[in-house]
């Protein structure tokens, strides 16, 4: 009775937990559904997906631990397995498609620069596609990133660092040489970039790669976190399988300790034996 109280109570308590934190997640997700900036409704639709999944989550593992309702706790369980396989699917897919890039450093400067062919073909393929290049863009755009920029010297480029995005966005590539007189086999970039604010780099491949670089390096801050939550998710899901076989045993009229019994009903697969050795018998 001891682990029964302990383990329904842990699933009650942390589901109560994360029923009140799904709250403020839906309502940060509203709130930039409201916003006008691109960079921000890129996490609207997943903090509001997110939100409402640990909404469904933590009120079906509250109701069935603390209730004893058995639906509702394989509800729960049901779910907490897609959302553990899909949490696993998303980690190692996100290493796969992060694992190249990094860049080249610049001999005599403090910043690296970044080459689209680097990257995997399926990072490429997002930011080479029009659609989704002119959203990233107009972020990029709107972060002011090159604007700080503006008033940097000669000197500055030489000993300043710079973020992938700054490094590929807000200026040629090095290598571009510029006011002479005969014509130099160069980087196609060296042609995209324009003096104007509004036009720079913003289309130069460079860019991409720099845009793909500030991905890859949130990815790795965000896998530490990813991997921790999966262990948590699947601690809590054996307890929940605790939980539910408990709650199942509640529901009969001879919980485990009274008589011995641990079930009144055979088990699922009872059936199946009895005809396999009914036929056996048959034979011989």
């Amino acid at each position: 009775m001891a682990i029964y109280r302990f383990s329904n109570a842990m699933i009650g308590s942390l589901n109560l937990i994360t029923l009140l934190a799904s709250i403020p997640i839906i309502g940060a997700g509203l709130w930039l559904s409201r916003s006008s900036t691109i960079c921000e409704n890129f996490l609207q639709t997943p903090l509001l997906v997110v939100g409402f999944i640990v909404l469904v989550i933590s009120l079906a593992g509250f109701i069935g631990a603390c209730f004893n309702v058995a639906w509702a706790l394989w509800v729960y369980l049901l779910v907490m397995m897609c959302l553990i396989a899909a949490l696993a699917g998303f980690t190692i897919f996100g290493f796969a498609v992060t694992g190249q890039g990094g860049g080249t450093q610049v001999t005599g400067r403090n910043y690296r620069e970044y080459r689209l062919e680097s990257y995997s073909p399926w990072l490429r393929s997002r930011v080479t596609d029009p659609n989704y290049w002119n959203s990233i863009r107009n972020c990029i755009v709107g972060s002011k990133a090159c604007a700080k920029m503006a008033n940097w010297t000669p000197l500055d480029y030489y000993e300043r660092t710079m973020s992938p995005v700054q490094s590929g966005c807000c200026k040629p590539p090095t290598s571009c040489v510029y006011n002479t007189g005969t014509m130099v086999v160069q980087n196609p970039d060296c042609i995209r970039w324009n003096n104007a604010p509004s036009v720079l780099c913003y289309d130069c491949d460079s860019c991409k790669a720099g845009a793909l670089e500030g991905v890859r390096r949130s990815w790795h801050k965000v896998a530490v976190l990813s991997i921790l939550l999966l262990v948590l998710l699947i601690c809590l899901y054996s307890v929940g399988c605790c939980a539910f076989r408990n709650t199942k045993r509640a529901e009969t009229e001879y919980p485990y300790g009274e008589n011995r019994m641990r079930k009144i009903k055979p088990r699922w697969d009872y059936y199946w034996w009895r005809w396999l050795h009914d036929c056996k018998e048959r034979l011989y």
